[in-house]
């Protein structure tokens, strides 16, 4: 006999108490988006205190980001089983604690235990953003609470580039590990005073998924490590690599068919038959993948072509991330009316952000930092007019004890279409430069003899230097252009696949009900007769 979802305590009254637990989970989860990417940026500090090479230290972010998708997909069905309230503090709390410990382990090895668990910690959170907006926010202030969720895909990635540049010149490089300590310990209270508490239920473990997650879990795992692995060890030349994504092309299709028959599924795949759940999982995978153009591929530009350090290129990031805790906030009051409909504004915010890729795919060797505001300034409006609609959309169709199974979805596979999308755009570019790089050199080779009568050797090294130059500008500029043809893949989307949405509506009243009939007492059943 197929099993029903425990549904979820009646929600609390939404008041102050409640909005600032959900303000601690937020700072929970933007902490472990951020604590991600800064130590991306940092690594070379980081690699440089433990002594170690790039090739051995690749596997710290590797394996954080393993860890941290695969803990996506399990933390929804966790924190309801455990209560929400619990397993948001236990995972709050251990991520910042075995981020303080990180600076202190011995050496690579116990580093890299550390930041497996961490990740485990880390990857639990931004999942309960969802999962608490869906739960506890009343219809009025919905759209609210997930704007505040979109600053997990906007704000968070933007700022974690002027904050490695703010420890790593000339502050303290622990403080890339640190910085979350004080952010953990603040949320943690928030959250313990002001989510409610819900009853354990442990009972869900008699039909607890385990094939489902050992599947999913072990699948994403491969999968993220083959990915951010591959190029490195020569992809399919690497048996590693091999057995890595062999293994991979078995579990995850095999979790499907799991997920689609299970009574009680860590995902419910059957959500993707309402087609604005669809659109909005598709549209934010893709967007993940488009904003990497916001802040990711400048700054690698500017460190690649121009030489810059981050704390250089930091005034770019700010000016995409901060604005954003404003704009947010302003596209929700936006699309909060019923004439205004999200699919355009989502159009807008696309048209926008190919504009700003179009213009990218213009640069030059000339080009500096500050030939780059405009299109920041274009991305800083455009990336919250996507963002925001399509969590509307997608959610729109969600029920509230739906909620665990579609944060489960949305976060696992947005996590894991940001690692493919940066290993995407890393590889893209480095094939780029070497196809340019050898153009370039075989036009500089069917004229070497006439160089070599004009130039010494100091030029023609100096030449060689300029060819490469060349060819990463070229590179990027190839990298902005893909980017341009996934935008117009999320626009074929958003005109085939959405309904018309409307934002949340107040809950319809029950009809008032009838009092039922009262017996006759018997002198008047006598004179009806």
């Amino acid at each position: 006999m197929a099993a029903t979802p425990t549904a979820p305590p009646a929600p609390a009254p939404f008041g102050p108490r409640l909005a600032i637990g959900l303000v601690g989970v937020l700072i929970a989860a933007l902490s472990s988006g951020i604590n991600d990417r800064v130590t991306d940026i940092a690594l070379a500090d980081v690699l440089g205190a433990f002594g170690a090479g790039h090739d051995e230290g690749s596997w710290v972010g590797t394996l954080y980001s393993a860890a941290e998708v695969s803990a996506m997909l399990i933390a929804p069905w966790l924190a309801v089983t455990f209560s929400l309230r619990r397993f948001a503090i236990v995972m709050t709390l251990a991520f910042s604690l075995l981020g303080a410990l990180c600076p202190f382990a011995p050496n690579l090895s116990s580093l890299l235990l550390l930041r497996v668990l961490q990740g485990l910690a880390g990857g639990a959170l931004p999942p309960l953003l969802m999962t608490v907006a869906l739960r506890f926010l009343p219809w009025h202030v919905k759209l609210y609470g997930l704007s505040a969720y979109a600053l997990t895909a906007t704000f968070g990635p933007n700022i974690a580039l002027p904050l490695a540049a703010a420890w790593t010149e000339g502050l303290d490089w622990r403080l890339v590990f640190w910085q979350i300590l004080p952010f953990g310990l603040l949320s943690s209270a928030l959250i313990a005073y002001g989510l409610p508490q819900d009853p354990l239920a442990l009972q869900r473990f008699k039909q607890v998924d385990w094939r489902g997650a050992l599947l999913g879990c072990g699948g994403i795992f491969m999968l993220v490590i083959g990915l951010t692995q591959g190029e490195r060890l020569d992809w399919l030349d690497s048996p590693l690599i091999r057995w890595l994504l062999s293994g991979a092309a078995i579990c995850l299709p095999l979790f499907a068919i799991n997920e689609w028959f299970h009574p009680l599924p860590l995902m419910k795949l059957q959500l993707l038959g309402r087609r604005n759940f669809a659109f909005g999982l598709i549209t934010l995978i893709l967007f993940v993948m488009v904003a990497l153009s916001g802040v990711g591929i400048p700054s690698s530009y500017l460190a690649s072509v121009q030489g810059y350090r981050p704390l250089q290129t930091l005034p770019l990031a700010l000016l995409v991330a901060v604005p954003q805790l404003l704009m947010a906030p302003l596209v929700a009051t936006l699309i909060n009316r019923n004439w205004v409909d999200a699919r355009y504004v989502i159009a807008c915010g696309l048209l926008l952000l190919a504009l700003a890729c179009l213009g990218g795919s213009h640069l030059t060797s000339d080009w500096i930092r500050d030939d780059f505001y405009p299109l920041q300034l274009i991305q800083t409006v455009a990336q919250p007019m996507v963002v925001v609609p399509l969590l509307m959309i997608a959610t729109g169709v969600i029920m509230p004890m739906e909620g665990p199974f579609a944060s489960a979805m949305v976060n696992s596979l947005r996590g894991l279409a940001s690692v493919v999308g940066s290993v995407l755009v890393e590889n893209l570019v480095t094939e780029r430069e070497h196809l340019h790089s050898n153009h370039l050199l075989d036009q500089l080779g069917s004229r070497q003899q006439e160089f070599a009568a004009l130039l010494d050797d100091n030029a023609m090294a100096s030449l060689a230097g300029r060819v490469r130059e060349q060819a990463y500008v070229l590179a990027f500029s190839d990298a902005y252009l893909a980017l341009i043809g996934i935008i117009a893949v999320m626009l074929v989307v958003l005109l085939v696949l959405p309904q018309r949405p409307y934002p949340p509506q107040p809950p319809k009243a029950a009809p008032p009900t009838q009092p039922a009939p009262q017996p006759l007492a018997p002198t008047q059943a006598m004179a009806t007769s």
